[in-house]
This record gives structure tokens, sequence and C-alpha cells, in this order.
């Protein structure tokens, strides 16, 4: 099995810094992120904001590990890439646009190699499920969260 990945964008009814502060929050993430159940952050950049994260995810077929690096260029970008983990490769990012009137559109991008071990698990039908279970559910739980008041 190769790659996991693809991009899910939505439109959201906030600006761009409401937008970007949520995201950028990865301790909170869990609340609104629906594969991702744990979060421990440690270290942070010279802004207070999460560097390095140790997670832990659901792949539907498993829960998953990984130690992240993030990157931000406010209010546009968020980058994480795995330094360790139990996929083989994980590299995703949150782009920005200010659409103007409040109204900002966002991006989830994903790449993962879930190396063979569990790429075995995610063989046929299944691939597919995780790979909407992931993008969507990132995508669409940041709208929820970014929407209300």
């Amino acid at each position: 099995m190769g790659l996991i990945e693809g991009t899910q964008s939505v439109e959201i009814d906030a600006p761009i810094e409401r937008v970007f502060d949520i995201a950028a929050d990865i301790e909170n993430a869990p609340e609104w992120q629906g594969s991702l159940k744990d979060v421990e952050v440690l270290e942070r950049d010279d802004e207070r904001r999460a560097e390095l994260v140790e997670t832990e995810s659901d792949a539907k077929v498993k829960s998953v590990r990984a130690l992240l690096r993030f990157s931000y260029s406010a209010p546009t970008t968020i980058r994480w890439i795995q330094e360790k983990g139990d996929t083989k490769s994980l590299e995703g990012s949150w782009e920005l646009e200010d659409l103007g009137g409040g109204r900002t559109r966002a991006t989830y991008g994903l790449s993962a190699d879930p190396g063979r071990m569990l790429g075995m698990m995610l063989r046929g039908p299944v691939e597919g499920q995780v790979r909407n279970f992931l993008l969507g559910g990132a995508a669409d739980g940041l709208k929820e969260r970014a929407e209300q008041g």
C-alpha cells in the first residue's frame, strides 16, 4: 500500500485570524478534530505555540501515535511533519485564505505512508473510509468550532 493523501476544503463564516488561532491551538484540537484522541505538548516556540507534540489518533483500524513538529506562518499556514511514530511518514497542513467579509477558506492536507504493518490493515474499501475520516473530520470540525460565537 502506498500513500494515503488528500485535501479537504471548507468555507467558514469567521475571519482568518480566528480560524488560524483555533487551528494553531493544538492542545485543544482533540475537542473538535474527530480523529485526534490525545495531544501532549513537549516543546513550544518563541510565541508559546505547540512546536513538538506527541499525538494519538484514531486511524479506524488502530490507534496511531506520532511525534510531530509544527511550524506556523500566521495567519495563513500551519504545517507539521512526523519525527517519529507508528506510521512510516506523516505530513500535514492547514492553508487558510481570506475570502473577505469575515469569511475564510480552510484547506486541510494530509500525506501519510502507513508502512507495511499498518498498510496491511488498510486495504480495499477501508483505505477510502480512513482517508475520508481523517480529512473530513478535521475540516468539518474546524468549521463548526470557528462558527460558534
